[in-house]
């Protein structure tokens, strides 16, 4: 039974590691068009989302402070060792985006949305360990216990301030004569390439732990 919840961890923790990459590439399109000054949507003034959203890029410096505060979390959940950071500010970013899709009758976003909540909050709960403290009463005597479960680790971290940088770079850089689909399949083969080769590293250094 403990080689089972061994390996069972073992797995659910790799799922974890490639969904805080994924949330985090989630928020840097929309945050960079935000950093950047660019307009989100091109819906006209005569709907009320069109009118929402401009509302919110005339605003100047709070729509760059939208796109900052979305830039960090991505950033922080994708480092891994920042990541409970990062989700936490993600978790708040995305419960307010959800709200306005689903108050203002997005059509199919407030779906997706609201998956990207829901992820977030199993996130929460993975790493509940961290944040139960909160919950104490002050001067409150915690006794810590330290358990062997599979976790983050440099490669990890390298993998993540790659993929970071490489969705950055693909919001900044337009390559002349090549289409947008074109140009987001050779950055998504690129990034599958980083995540793939990460998971070979760590399935060579498992197998190697166990025969020695």
């Amino acid at each position: 039974m403990e080689i089972f919840f061994s390996e069972f961890f073992t797995k659910l923790s790799t799922v974890v590691l490639l969904l805080r990459y994924l949330l985090g590439y989630a928020f840097i399109p929309s945050g960079m068009k935000k950093i950047l000054g660019e307009k989100f949507t091109s819906i006209g003034l005569d709907n009320p989302v069109g009118f929402f959203f401009e509302g919110l890029y005339r605003s100047g410096y709070y729509w760059n402070f939208l796109g900052w505060g979305q830039l960090v979390a991505a950033f922080l959940l994708m480092t891994q060792r920042f990541s409970t950071l990062g989700n936490l500010i993600f978790f708040f970013i995305v419960t307010n985006i959800c709200a306005i899709t689903v108050f203002m009758h997005f059509q199919g976003t407030w779906l997706i949305t609201s998956l990207m909540l829901f992820a977030s909050f199993c996130l929460l709960l993975w790493d509940f360990h961290k944040l139960q403290f909160l919950f104490q009463k002050d001067n409150f005597n915690a006794k810590l216990s330290f358990q062997d479960l599979p976790t983050y680790n440099l490669s990890w971290e390298i993998s993540g301030l790659l993929l970071f940088i490489l969705s950055v770079l693909e919001s900044l850089i337009t390559v002349p004569g090549v289409k947008v689909t074109t140009q987001f399949i050779c950055f998504a083969a690129v990034a599958i390439l980083i995540v793939l080769t990460t998971l070979f590293i760590e399935w060579k250094r498992d197998k190697k732990s166990k025969h020695v």
